[in-house]
């Protein structure tokens, strides 16, 4: 069984603040504060980072640990299980690809751990928004959510139950990044505008 949904969100500041944001959203000490929107993140390591001197393509993969949020009540049973009990940490690959003179930048991210409970994998893409390109950014996510594995424990209705529960969380999780990109971004437009705003 499969879950897969496509969401847009417009941010109203220009392509290099939002991908300079998004990029920001994981290390930011505001967001991953206990309060935070992202506080679920534990940790975050830079695996590879490789720069194209010829096009200016950087290329990056990073790992993000971070601690799921509180699983459905089916599968908590076979995650305390496989986990040891306790907090249930993720963790996640991040492969960011980002073509600074076109102005694109895609991210692929997918779980590395748990993937024989739930695999989940996204794609995100921020581009020049068509309308306003010099002023707004164009995000879009593609999300997709298996839960395979429980058609065999479960009935194929617990299992499309369960994967839906799964989006809905994960959904959760997403519109919490896009508040941190959204923070970021008035973040680095106030900064830009005190500089601007000095006197020489």
């Amino acid at each position: 069984m499969v879950v897969s949904y496509t969401r847009e969100h417009v941010y109203r500041h220009p392509w290099h603040r939002v991908t300079a944001a998004a990029w920001r959203k994981f290390t930011d000490p505001a967001a991953r504060a206990a309060t935070g929107s992202l506080a679920h993140i534990l940790d975050v390591h830079t695996l590879s980072r490789d720069v194209d001197p010829a096009s200016g393509r950087l290329r990056a993969v990073r790992a993000i640990a971070g601690r799921t949020p509180p699983p459905p009540l089916l599968l908590r049973g076979l995650l305390s299980l496989s986990s040891g009990g306790g907090d249930v940490v993720v963790l996640c690959v991040e492969r960011t690809d980002v073509d600074a003179p076109a102005r694109d930048m895609r991210v692929d991210s997918r779980n590395a751990t748990l993937r024989g409970l739930v695999d989940v994998e996204e794609r995100c893409s921020y581009a020049p928004h068509p309308e306003q390109p010099d002023e707004w950014t164009l995000c879009r996510q593609e999300t997709t959510i298996r839960c395979a594995p429980l058609a065999a424990v479960a009935p194929a209705r617990v299992a499309e139950v369960v994967e839906r529960r799964c989006a809905e969380r994960f959904t959760q999780n997403a519109d919490k990044g896009r508040e941190a990109v959204e923070r970021i971004c008035a973040d680095l437009a106030a900064e830009q505008d005190g500089i601007q705003e000095e006197p020489r």
